[in-house]
């Protein structure tokens, strides 16, 4: 069983603090469902997670399997186990996906790829994701809608396999075809060698990839957790309930 931990983490970016102390395990076999307002700091931990240069850790750790991520550039938190599904996955022209993908899975695995073998594991996935036959041939992401760039993040995260994948608003841009055909494919990843934090705002992608845990960020901590229970009440009341049966004074988008 893997396990990420994240203990009193505080994250800034430009002298201005975003993060005000978030604590979270996460364990190989669980989903954990991050939701909560606009502006809370959801995208800024799954950020922070991954070595984005923008951010600055100013306190607290986070540690994969007892290896400290704070301490590890981008690449060596790949090859140690992380992924991050991004909320606005960039073009890259002049670089197909099957290269991308194959060198991508070389460095992370530090393995040579056979060509053949490579090629039958992509297209079985594509297959999967009810992707475009072409996919292989074309040039990352670009001229890509939304939704296929969201489902092109879910196949890389089906090739690379890591120990633990951060979904920052995968959801965002998916018509409701897509969002069951990247829920089912996530959720099939799911078992004892692999977990994920899911961040969402909305209750529709939680309907086809099932949390263990749900959690509530608002500004910069996470204020409650629970289970499905918490996904059913924010779906019928939003998150006014919250800052008022916690006492929480916080404006919607400020961060």
């Amino acid at each position: 069983m893997a396990k990420l931990e994240i203990n009193n983490l505080h994250v800034g970016i430009e002298g201005k603090e975003i993060l005000k102390g978030v604590n979270l395990i996460v364990n190989s076999g669980e989903v954990h469902a991050i939701m909560g307002p606009n502006g809370t700091g959801k995208s800024t931990l799954a950020s922070a997670l991954m070595g984005h240069p923008k951010y600055e850790v100013t306190e607290g750790s986070a540690f994969l399997d007892g290896k400290n991520l704070l301490e590890m550039e981008v690449d060596e938190r790949a090859r140690a186990g992380l992924f991050l599904a991004m909320q606005y996955p960039a073009e890259v022209p002049g670089v197909t996906n099957s290269d991308f993908m194959r060198q991508a899975l070389k460095a992370t695995s530090g393995k040579e790829v056979g060509l053949f073998e490579f090629a039958i594991k992509y297209e079985k996935i594509v297959e999967e994701l009810k992707m475009r036959a072409d996919l292989a041939h074309r040039y990352l992401n670009e001229g890509f809608s939304g939704g296929e760039r969201k489902r092109n993040e879910i196949l890389q995260l089906k090739v690379l396999k890591p120990k633990f994948a951060i979904l920052d608003e995968i959801d965002s841009g998916l018509d409701v075809d897509a969002l069951k055909i990247v829920g089912e494919n996530v959720s099939s990843l799911v078992n004892s060698d692999f977990g994920c934090i899911l961040i969402t705002h909305y209750q529709r992608i939680l309907d086809h990839i099932k949390p263990t845990n749900v959690h509530i960020m608002i500004d910069g901590k996470i204020v409650l957790s629970g289970g499905q229970e918490l996904i059913t009440k924010i779906d019928k009341n939003g998150y006014e309930w919250v800052k008022e049966e916690l006492g929480i004074d916080f404006v919607e988008g400020e961060q």
